[in-house]
């Protein structure tokens, strides 16, 4: 597999978005700040909205969605550059930002939940309604942890429930391609979980054994934790992975398809770009890198 380095010296990227022009979008989250990347590795700097902007999405309106985690502190372990898992002083708590892309204007949309302040926003994914689902990865405290969870919101800043909690870390979120199910990944517990809907925006919680409705898709053995994902055409999820380094492909019927090993550590997520969607865009994070590659089938299209 022949990987072509997009752009290099980044600090902690995450978050890739590929634009129909051929830039990909992607956060800086020690900066803070979120850049666009040109094909010859120029860099731009689209917004600066502070804290520490993670996923990001295009909405219906053509505007970029951020899911800002509120801030980290970070530390150089073996050339890599790592984020603690406590919360810093300056965290700013965990937001929903609106940016326009034109003017760089940051607008931040929700910043809690029935009165409970969000902590460390991951993740976000429209729907074909125009509303979207995103997940509080939660953070550790000093001598304990807060929960994570998974939320659904409209993009004019005036509705957000609580659709699943507690949960542990939830990181990446995506729909399959008939929008019927919604894939969540732990990092903590390297779990691929999936909830089945009975419409935009609602849950089967017919479940027995999880009051909020989800079920566990898949595992992965030893010591690997799960971070962003995307989602193939076939319905396969595609998870960036962290400490085995790669890409983990598992189908909707939980069977890992395959692992594609990445040379960074901390391979945080991935999107598809390409006439075809067959050009895989990875963050690979510790290393401050966004490469691409080619992928064997087609990425799913998002619906904005």
């Amino acid at each position: 597999m022949e990987i072509t380095e997009v752009a290099t010296g980044l600090q902690f990227p995450e978050g890739p978005v590929w634009m129909p022009d051929g830039t990909v979008l992607c956060v800086e989250m020690k900066e803070p700040r979120i850049v666009r990347v040109e094909s010859d590795a120029k860099k731009e700097v689209v917004a600066e909205p502070g804290g520490s902007p993670n996923g990001l999405a295009i909405g219906p309106d053509g505007a970029l969605y951020v899911c800002n985690s509120g801030g980290y502190a970070y530390r150089e372990i073996a050339d890599m550059l790592v984020p603690e898992l406590h919360l810093p002083e300056h965290h700013s708590g965990g937001r929903i930002e609106r940016v326009d892309l034109g003017t760089g204007e940051v607008t931040v949309l929700y910043a809690e939940c029935d009165g409970h302040p969000f902590v460390s926003l991951n993740d976000l994914v429209f729907d074909e309604t125009g509303s979207f689902w995103f997940t509080d990865h939660g953070r550790f405290r000093e001598r304990d942890r807060t929960h994570g969870g998974l939320y659904y919101a409209a993009p004019d800043g005036s509705s957000v429930r609580e659709m699943a909690y507690p949960l542990d870390a939830p990181n990446g979120v995506g729909l399959s391609p008939d929008g019927k199910r919604l894939y969540v990944a732990e990092t903590m517990t390297g779990r691929l979980y999936a909830w089945d809907l009975t419409a935009p925006g609602e849950i089967d919680r017919t479940n027995p054994l999880f009051e909020h409705g989800g079920h566990v898709v898949a595992g992965v053995e030893g010591f690997q934790l799960f971070d962003s994902l995307a989602v193939e055409e076939s319905g396969n999820v595609v998870i960036g992975t962290i400490v085995n380094g790669g890409l983990t492909v598992i189908s909707p019927v939980g069977e890992v398809v395959e692992h594609v090993p990445v040379p960074d550590l901390l391979v945080t997520n991935v999107c598809f770009g390409g006439r075809d969607r067959r050009t895989a865009y990875v963050t690979c994070s510790g290393t401050g890198k966004l490469v691409s590659f080619p992928w064997p089938r087609p990425g799913l299209k998002l619906v904005f």
